[in-house]
């Protein structure tokens, strides 16, 4: 294969492309609210009407965490995969790259921040006996939140304090939901806001706050404790069957958790047809999944609904190749299992049968006989670009999903995008 070194070393980034043309779409939105705010208004009657900086705020840090509610989420990619496959394919791979909503989430939050901070400026220059100290107490704490969700949001941060990462989202974002109520009901207390709505604060900040608590109360209000059998195949690896759930939709995600205040963590679904109990597969790659193998609790947290994943967009496609190392495995295998589409396996992995078991190795071939299953063991590290690239070309794939780790995924994706041919993964966003 010619050009090896594209899509290794010298290749365009595809992975994240999606993802920024929406962070910069939401930018350049609440570019243009601030021309045409000062372009009608000017910049003193901007920064003189905290009430309005309070709803541009708001609308945007409303539409960040509305994004990422699951129900939102599942939604966005059911109406991306409405699309038929006799649409042209130049349309159908960039639907397809509805997973990278993280791209409003990241926009949205950082323009919120920006105008909170407008707030908070406005509130500290306007005189001492315009606004009441705590009001301007209130904006300066929510600015320190969101800088603070932000700082810990930042790529580097997150990746080597990922722990500290999901503490600071959980916690003061719970503290941004109160102050944002406090600076909502102070704006309507304040003198000037008297005079136009009688105290009563802004109808329209109300109604995002209230759909905001909703959508962030409704997942705890689905939380619940699920018993489990577990069978672990090896030290490395533990597959849990969750009974008296619904099986949900194959492609879907599920939060687990030991205790609620502890850690969550997102795993793929394994329905099988005709059975209402489902599969989880976990495999040993930090302290948490390491302490889960080696002492397996007999029951689980769950909250929230099924969220849909970067493989549901499979039925855009009339072919799929899937490339696959470890635990990667567990997404992909529902597919299989469905057999939506055709498709054909790369799955990359150390000592398949006792890692997995015989059993789960066996269910893999059964669905999909002409699996290639690279016994890392045996044979090495495989070249997984050049592999998935002369096995799409033999099957006339349509598209490439890769469910690996990072540098791996972006290395099929990119590589694949280089020349031509549609290809996901994950973009490690959250």
């Amino acid at each position: 294969m010619s050009g090896d070194r594209i899509g290794v070393t010298g290749a365009a980034t595809y992975c994240r492309s999606h993802y920024r043309l929406l962070f910069v779409v939401v930018m350049l939105v609440n570019i243009g609210v601030v021309a045409w705010q000062l372009h009608r208004h000017g910049w003193t009657a901007l920064m003189a009407s905290p009430a309005n900086l309070a709803s541009l705020a708001m609308t945007n840090l409303a539409m960040a965490i509305l994004v990422r509610q699951s129900l939102v989420i599942t939604t966005l990619f059911w109406l991306a995969t409405r699309a038929p496959v006799t649409w042209p394919l130049g349309i159908r791979r960039h639907l397809a790259k509805v997973y990278h909503y993280g791209g409003i989430h990241a926009g949205a939050a950082c323009a919120g921040t920006a105008w909170v901070a407008l707030l908070a400026g406005s509130l500290l220059s306007a005189a001492d006996d315009q606004h009441p100290s705590a009001l301007r107490w209130t904006a300066w704490a929510l600015l320190g939140c969101l800088l603070s969700m932000l700082l810990s949001a930042l790529p580097s941060v997150r990746a080597q304090r990922h722990d500290a990462f999901e503490k600071v989202h959980r916690y003061v974002g719970w503290t941004i939901l109160l102050l944002t109520w406090g600076l909502a009901l102070q704006l309507g207390s304040t003198p000037g806001q008297e005079v136009a709505r009688g105290g009563a604060p802004d109808p329209a900040l109300l109604a995002l706050l209230v759909m905001v608590t909703a959508s962030i109360l409704l997942p705890w209000l689905r939380l619940r404790r699920i018993a489990l059998d577990v069978h672990r195949p090896s030290p490395h690896a533990v597959i849990l069957t969750l009974a008296g759930v619904r099986a949900p939709f194959p492609g879907s995600a599920t939060a687990i958790s030991r205790s609620p205040l502890g850690q969550w963590h997102s795993f793929a679904n394994i329905p099988t047809a005709g059975q209402t109990d489902f599969r989880i597969i976990i495999s040993r790659a930090g302290d948490w999944t390491g302490q889960f193998i080696d002492d397996p609790p007999r029951n689980v947290w769950m909250k929230g609904f099924p969220t849909a994943g970067v493989a549901y967009i499979e039925v855009l496609f009339r072919s799929v190749l899937y490339v696959a190392t470890g635990s990667g495995i567990g997404p992909v295998l529902p597919h299989l299992l469905a057999g939506r589409v055709r498709m054909r396996l790369i799955w990359s992995v150390r000592s398949p049968r006792a890692t997995y078991g015989d059993a789960l190795v066996d269910e893999i071939l059964r669905a999909q006989p002409d699996a290639l299953i690279w016994d890392t063991q045996l044979s090495g590290k495989p070249d997984l670009l050049r592999l998935s690239w002369d096995m799409a070309q033999d099957m006339k794939a349509e598209a490439v999903i890769c469910i690996a780790n990072r540098a791996l995924t972006d290395s099929v994706v990119n590589g694949c995008e280089a020349r031509g041919l549609p290809a996901y993964g994950a973009i490690w966003d959250s």
